[in-house]
């Protein structure tokens, strides 16, 4: 292991082995049961932990919120989120290693025909507490409201809502087993899932995770991960050109 590899490895993980915190319930990046996690993120968290020489200590939550909770809590060293300006304040993050879609589903006969449509004076849209589009939607709707629960389609069944957001791929998969629903096809955001540390991390860390993530994109690590688990390597991020900026959020 070279020298700057080593200072890395000390900064990052500081107690000997990295905690990486993932999520579960992005199915897109992990899935699996906390003692057996697989998918995208678990082979990513593994490589970093291989390149430092580290021992890997999988964290598994069932939500966007609570993985973010581990990494401010300081009980894990990386994680794997989207990008959100509501988390950037305390994670440091890489660009995009995978970009997936946030899209509606509504009731057959709803009005709506594109995404835009929704955000109309009385529409109320059930969302996965703490997720991405959570936060999205939160900062970027002008008119419609957010009804928060544990998932996004079980608040909008259960409160009779106006629509429910999701991301594509389970979404695509509920609405085909809920006939009296259909999903609006375009998008209403891009969510960008990126690998993250916390800001107290030296700049020469931050860069490793960086370059290394673009190495992955560009070599086929992460096609090959998310093939391996069933999703399209069609989701892997665009490469990002040399000494870019950390990715911010939005559409």
């Amino acid at each position: 292991m070279t020298t700057e590899a080593a200072a890395v490895a000390r900064d990052l993980a500081p107690h000997g082995t990295l905690r990486a915190s993932i999520n579960l319930g992005n199915p897109v990046l992990a899935g699996g049961t906390p003692r057996s996690p697989a998918g995208v993120t678990v082979d990513l968290a593994r490589e970093i932990g291989l390149r430092l020489g580290l021992p890997v200590e999988l964290l598994c939550f069932e939500a966007a919120r609570t993985s973010y909770e581990a990494m401010t809590e300081g009980r894990a060293d990386l994680c794997f989120l989207a990008v959100e300006p509501a988390r950037e304040a305390a994670v440091a993050f890489t660009e995009p290693y995978v970009v997936i879609e946030g899209v509606y589903a509504v009731p057959r006969d709803a009005d709506h025909a594109h995404a835009a449509d929704v955000d109309r004076p009385g529409v109320r849209i059930g969302v996965k507490r703490g997720s991405a589009y959570d936060l999205f939607l939160t900062r970027t709707l002008r008119h419609a409201s957010v009804v928060r629960g544990e998932e996004g389609v079980d608040v909008f069944r259960a409160g009779g809502l106006e629509a429910a957001a999701g991301i594509r791929q389970p979404m695509t998969a509920y609405v085909a087993s809920h006939p009296e629903l259909r999903l609006i096809e375009d998008r209403f955001m891009q969510i960008r899932q990126a690998v993250g540390t916390t800001r107290d991390r030296r700049p020469e860390t931050v860069r490793f995770l960086r370059d290394l993530v673009e190495e992955l994109k560009a070599g086929g690590f992460v096609a090959d991960a998310l093939r391996r688990s069933g999703q399209s390597p069609a989701l892997v991020a665009p490469p990002s050109g040399p000494g870019s900026a950390p990715v911010t959020s939005g559409p």
